[in-house]
């Protein structure tokens, strides 16, 4: 993959408005759930503070896990690695869906439009 590919893809995953409102709300679900389980997790009742981290990394996230299981053992469960793996990358994925989302709709529309040199 060459470097303007690269770049195009960074920064539809990190500098569109709609994808840093994503990435803004996976790291704030992150962090709750960071400080549930420091400081908060001495209680007898399980927390959920996962499950708003899991359902933003949705439905990608739940395609990776199954085809960890797939692949890695049939009938066991996914290494721990395998699911923060599939959780990052699934962040990713969604963030640059949602950029490219965003700047399609955005030309669609009639919003600005970058010129290209000539040749190019």
């Amino acid at each position: 993959m060459n470097t303007r590919r690269l770049r195009t893809l960074a920064r539809l995953a990190f500098a569109t408005p709609a994808s840093l409102v994503y990435l803004a709300l996976v790291a704030a679900a992150a962090a709750f759930l960071a400080w549930d389980q420091i400081f908060v997790s001495t209680h007898e009742d399980a927390s959920f503070s996962g499950v708003y981290l899991i359902a933003l990394a949705s439905p990608t996230f739940f395609l990776f896990l199954s085809a960890g299981e797939t692949l890695l053992s049939a009938g066991a469960e996914v290494p721990g690695w395998f699911f923060y793996t599939a959780l990052v990358l699934s962040v990713l994925i969604q963030s640059t869906v949602i950029g490219a989302f965003q700047q399609r709709l955005r030309r669609s529309h009639g919003g600005p439009r970058r010129q290209r040199p000539q040749g190019a």
